[in-house]
């Protein structure tokens, strides 16, 4: 789809966090944008962005989808992503899709570049959909491709630590306004989540469902199974939300389908597309989120075998919630579309 003058690129939910970091992250990494496009809800229709030193108006989007463009990239919520994003794909664009809308759907793609690439192309050039997978999906993936490549795995048992920027930027500000008033003698106020978040951490993220586990630690099971091909996977997640801004980290129990040391873990994660090792427990050295914030890489640390398994590993990730598992990654899915499919 490579275009040399470069293509006419949307970003659909632009005013959102998520929607500022792929404003950014479009202009980190030089992509080949030949025109941009910025649309958002009426209430922030003509709020200015930068983009490469220029100011652009964020545009309301209407019901119709604009002509010419080649990429949209969308971060505005499952609802209007199940309206809108078929209107732009039928007009001729390849719809990268942050929210979960199609994740699951039969024909579309769920695609981290660093695993399953060669999915993007399954979309072809005249349009369709790819959907980027939830966040805390996006940097598990990463660190188990290196494994599964080189041991086969069986199960997974993982543990999320998310921070309150997977929650939105309502929840971030409530944080910060529940430490003061904690602070202050005065009882904090929940509304961007069940329970205050400040100095607690609430075990409970995204709906109920009726197996009892949350929509959040579902989504670790399906599409853990679907980017990696393995339908028969067994992933057992527990998805808890923890009071930090940002960088979600997560403890994960690998059992492989054969013996695995930690030295041998450690050397096929510290191969591995997209992952950076820290991993010196006498120096105090392993991923912590509030070092890696701004970060593009899977963090991964802590890594041992398990004291009763000889096929069992267990280590530690962190990651960037906004970047890696999300923006970046929606920006890298459109990277890996402009480089064509390998030969």
């Amino acid at each position: 789809m490579s275009k040399e003058a470069g293509y006419c690129v949307a970003v659909v939910g632009a005013t959102g966090l998520v929607g500022r970091e792929i404003v950014r992250i479009l202009e980190e990494r030089s992509f080949p944008v030949g025109s941009l496009r910025l649309f958002a809800s009426e209430r922030s229709a003509g709020e200015q962005l930068d983009y490469c030193g220029r100011k652009y108006i964020v545009e309301a989007l209407g019901d119709e989808a604009p002509a010419g463009i080649d990429i949209a990239l969308f971060s505005a919520g499952s609802s209007l992503s199940r309206k809108m994003a078929p209107r732009f794909a039928a007009a001729g664009a390849v719809v990268i899709d942050n929210s979960s809308a199609w994740r699951m759907e039969k024909g579309v793609p769920l695609v981290v570049p660093e695993v399953n690439p060669q999915a993007v192309f399954e979309v072809a050039d005249g349009g369709g959909i790819i959907a980027n997978p939830n966040c805390s999906t996006i940097q598990l993936v990463v660190a188990l491709k290196p494994l599964v490549d080189a041991f086969g795995v069986e199960r997974v048992v993982v543990s999320t630590y998310q921070s309150v920027s997977g929650a939105g930027q309502a929840a971030m500000e409530e944080l910060s306004q529940q430490v003061v008033a904690l602070f202050s003698s005065q009882e904090p106020v929940a509304e961007a989540m069940a329970h205050p978040i400040a100095f607690n951490c609430i075990p409970g993220i995204g709906q109920a469902l009726d197996n009892g586990y949350t929509e959040e630690e579902w989504k670790l099971v399906q599409e853990s199974r679907k980017i990696l091909e393995l339908p028969t996977l067994s992933v057992s997640p527990t998805a808890v939300r923890v009071p930090v801004f940002s960088c979600h980290a997560e403890s994960v129990n690998v059992t492989c389908s054969r013996t695995v040391s930690a030295v041998q873990a450690r050397a096929a994660l510290s191969g591995g597309e997209g992952i950076v090792v820290q991993d010196r427990l006498a120096e105090d050295l392993y991923p912590m989120g509030r070092e890696l914030t701004g970060s593009d890489e899977v963090y991964v640390g802590r890594i041992r075998q398990d004291p009763d398994r000889e096929d069992t590993i267990n280590f530690w990730i962190v990651a960037d919630n906004l970047r890696k598992g999300a923006a970046l990654n929606a920006v890298q899915i459109a990277e890996v579309f402009d480089e064509g499919p390998e030969e």
